[in-house]
């Protein structure tokens, strides 16, 4: 029996990059898994690959930053009897630019989609992981939530933001057997990645030659880190932030 069999994951932003690759590892490992993204397109190809290599899965269009599309999200799960008992918050974007260019407009979409809707989705997940007896769920942060970076202040500071949010859930909710844990990537070879480079925004010889290992890390990596999170064998875990950086964050030498 795989590993995960009879559980029901929900993956946000999962139509794409880290989103979709861990999608496919919860799949793999038996997870019935719940594809959120706001293009209905991406959630089904996702759904379409899970299918292919034999896993189950269902598409749900909807914006995390929406907290009444949570809501009624949610309530499709209850009514489908699908309520997950597996959260992997990973929808996310990027906000990269001087501060005092940053837009209110621009501010408040990257505070929506990257700090609020995990919040909205933690708090209707945890009311029914407490009711179920437990559940885990897993943020997907940044190397920026534990380290700063100019010119990015919207996403560091939502990142920052996730860390402390997923300390803060796995104390409050230990009790319930809820396991609240946070990966926090480094950069990874991703469309999001490629065009940050593609516009001048991110110089990717400098940050290969930064990170340790020399290279950019893999979004299947990213997911390995997910779904151990998400086993039983990481059972006495929680309240962690785990970067997976090919070690950027422990670099402080030249």
């Amino acid at each position: 029996m795989k590993i995960l069999s009879g559980r029901k994951a929900l993956v946000t932003g999962a139509g794409s990059g880290i989103g979709r690759e861990c999608a496919l590892a919860l799949a793999g490992a038996g997870a019935l898994v719940l594809v959120n993204d706001v293009s209905e397109s991406a959630a089904h190809a996702t759904c379409t690959a899970i299918a292919g290599a034999g896993g189950t899965a269902h598409a749900h269009v909807a914006s995390v930053a929406d907290p009444d599309a949570v809501h009624r999200l949610f309530e499709q799960f209850d009514a489908e009897g699908n309520a997950p008992d597996i959260l992997v918050n990973n929808a996310g974007v990027s906000g990269n630019g001087p501060t005092l260019d940053l837009a209110d407009a621009n501010w408040m979409r990257v505070v929506g989609i990257n700090l609020n809707g995990p919040f909205y989705c933690s708090r209707a997940a945890g009311l029914r992981m407490r009711a179920a007896g437990g559940g885990t769920i897993v943020n997907i942060g940044s190397i920026y939530s534990v380290v700063a970076a100019p010119q990015r202040l919207s996403y560091c500071t939502t990142k920052a933001a996730i860390g402390m949010m997923t300390k803060c859930l796995a104390l409050e909710w230990a009790e319930f057997g809820i396991r609240v844990n946070c990966v926090a990537p480094g950069y990874v070879d991703s469309a999001l990645t490629r065009e940050l480079a593609a516009t001048g925004r991110l110089d990717l010889a400098a940050v290969e030659r930064r990170i340790p290992q020399h290279r950019l890390g893999q979004a299947s990596e990213i997911a390995d880190a997910v779904l151990y999170l998400c086993e039983p064998r990481s059972a006495h875990i929680t309240g962690h932030i785990l970067t997976v950086d090919g070690g950027w964050t422990a670099n402080g030498y030249l």
